[in-house]
């Protein structure tokens, strides 16, 4: 918490007031002790022998100096700037749907605890956040838009397959463009991927033509002026508080945009890309095109996306693993800092001391 300011500082002038009521009460117990002088002599010996745990009579004027000082504050309705998670979250899955992603050294196999770990991390974030889901391999394609409804998600995750390669750069380009609908993308310094080219999906000729033209719209490719959709001025990675992207991927990038590059495009509009990377160390062998083929996790670039976003990477070998990465995923990591009065926390902080006050000066009697 910050500094802490005040909206309605007239009222902070009865602190001055406040002030007083500590000298009031040490002359109401020196009256008190003078009258005490006119009593008997049994009376004094008495009070002399309590005189040791004198100080626990002065605890509940105490507690009730502070719930006093507590409402005054809270009647100048003080605020600060505090970081919270954002009414305005948008978090995006972008799932690898490769071919390898049918290997089984995680049991049954990869794609199936990679969807049941996603539905879970679904129905586990607060009713505010929107999702969005992105599916990547040949391509990359929106499968759902960002929606409150979880159901629609919860649909298109439970209609993922496995395919054929990797794109994923265009899965966070895809992203993007979620996150993003109305902004023009620029991939005019974009490369692809080498590998067989690769559609709403991203396939690899409808980045070049966005390339060659320097714009990539949601529905369209743009005209290399900006016309048909918005433009953005780069911020600091990670300075976005209100969206993320979360990757899965368990293989290497072989088609579509170069990865690293797609994570500048992100970095460039504060998109934190938190990337994980699924599967054991040793791999699996994939049935591909009538032969065996084992997978390889390149997590090196899966490092690269999130340090040059401003994310974080994580590894899972095992069903747990990915449930608690995507347990660890929940929208803490969606957070805004913005200016917050804090007036209910005073209110109840004096609640609470005027309660204890009363409580122990009930108990005393």
């Amino acid at each position: 918490m910050s500094r802490l300011t005040f909206l309605a500082p007239e009222w902070l002038w009865l602190l001055v007031l406040l002030a007083l009521l500590p000298w009031l009460y040490v002359l109401a117990l020196r009256r008190r002790a003078a009258d005490a002088l006119r009593v008997t002599d049994l009376d004094l010996v008495r009070q002399a022998a309590a005189g040791r745990r004198a100080w626990r009579r002065h605890v509940p004027p105490a507690l009730l100096f502070l719930a006093l000082a507590a409402m005054l504050l809270g009647l100048a309705r003080p605020s600060a700037w505090l970081t919270l998670p954002s009414e305005r979250a948008t978090v995006v899955l972008a799932i690898d749907v490769s071919g390898s992603m049918r290997a089984a050294d995680i049991s049954p196999d990869r794609i199936t605890v990679a969807k049941a770990a996603a539905r879970n991390f679904v129905t586990g974030q607060p009713r505010t956040t929107r999702i969005g889901l992105v599916a990547f391999s040949t391509s990359a394609m929106i499968a759902a838009d960002p929606t409150r409804s979880r159901d629609d998600v919860l649909l298109a995750i439970d209609q993922l397959y496995p395919q054929r390669y990797t794109a994923a750069g265009s899965g966070i380009v895809a992203a993007l463009q979620a996150i993003f609908p109305d902004e023009s993308l620029d991939l005019a310094q974009l490369s692809l991927a080498s590998g067989e080219r690769p559609s709403r999906s991203l396939d690899a000729q409808r980045l070049a033509d966005g390339r060659r033209d320097g714009t990539l719209h949601r529905n369209g490719v743009g005209d290399g002026d900006g016309r048909g959709g918005k433009t953005r001025k780069p911020v600091p990675p990670g300075s976005n508080p209100s969206a993320v992207i979360v990757l899965l991927s368990d293989g290497r990038t072989n088609v579509g945009v170069d990865p690293l590059e797609a994570a500048r495009l992100a970095a460039d509009r504060g998109v934190r890309v938190f990337t994980v990377g699924f599967g054991t160390a040793t791999g699996g062998n994939v049935n591909f095109g009538g032969g065996w083929m084992r997978t390889q996790l390149d997590a090196e670039t899966l490092m690269g996306i999130a340090e040059i976003t401003g994310g974080k990477y994580f590894h899972a070998q095992s069903a747990d693993d990915l449930r608690s990465v995507y347990e660890s995923l929940t929208t803490q990591f969606v957070a805004e800092t913005r200016r917050t009065e804090v007036t209910a926390l005073l209110a109840l902080l004096a609640a609470l001391l005027l309660m204890l006050a009363l409580g122990l000066r009930i108990a005393k009697f």
